[in-house]
């Protein structure tokens, strides 16, 4: 009898143990990111694409420039043009990638906010982000229809970042070796805090 008492007591107990709480994949990716702030990583191009050419023989940097809750900035450098951010931000449903870009006076090239939500619920480690309705109007309106099929993706792992556009047709993705930090880049053209 009193060992049905202590298993009873037992598995009451149990029921009382704090239960650990699933992370979402949005905020495990965000975390990821979160934890290389502040840091900037070399990367290459890794398709064979003929649109790729204007990557060749560039140094590609990108840097983990900003974070804020909710909130990761990082410029994406090709040689001197530091017209490129990305923008991550954690949504009520996910992750939101946009893509800011500006001349150098600082100042919003025709083609920039761009991109889409992430695909639910994505992973830890890889978000899909398929051209939202906004972005697809902007295409249309400046003559780039050949965009609205986009998708874009991030990978987060261990040891390497990836960023990836894919389209039919279409397939770039750039990889950055995260085991490697390189000394930080100038921050992008039109920055602001």
């Amino acid at each position: 009898m009193s060992k049905a008492l202590i298993a009873a007591a037992v598995l009451a107990l149990a029921g009382c143990a704090p239960r650990a709480v699933p992370v979402a994949p949005a905020d495990a990716f965000m975390a990821r990111l979160v934890s290389l702030c502040g840091k900037a990583f070399a990367g290459r191009v890794v398709t064979t694409d003929p649109a790729d050419a204007a990557f060749a023989g560039k140094t590609l940097v990108m840097h983990v420039a900003a974070c804020a809750p909710g909130r990761v900035r990082i410029p994406f450098h090709v040689g001197e043009d530091r017209s490129r951010t990305w923008v991550l931000t954690r949504t009520a449903a996910g992750l939101r990638l946009k893509h800011d870009h500006r001349h150098a006076d600082g100042t919003s090239d025709k083609l920039t906010m761009y991109g889409g939500d992430a695909t639910a619920p994505g992973n830890a480690t890889r978000q899909e982000f398929p051209a939202d309705a906004e972005s697809i109007a902007l295409f249309r309106a400046q003559g780039a229809e050949r965009s609205v099929t986009n998708v874009w993706a991030m990978e987060a792992k261990a040891t390497t970042f990836a960023y990836e556009l894919r389209r039919p047709s279409r397939h770039f993705r750039v990889e950055f070796d995260l085991a490697q930090p390189v000394p930080k880049p100038p921050l992008p053209w039109g920055w602001q805090d």
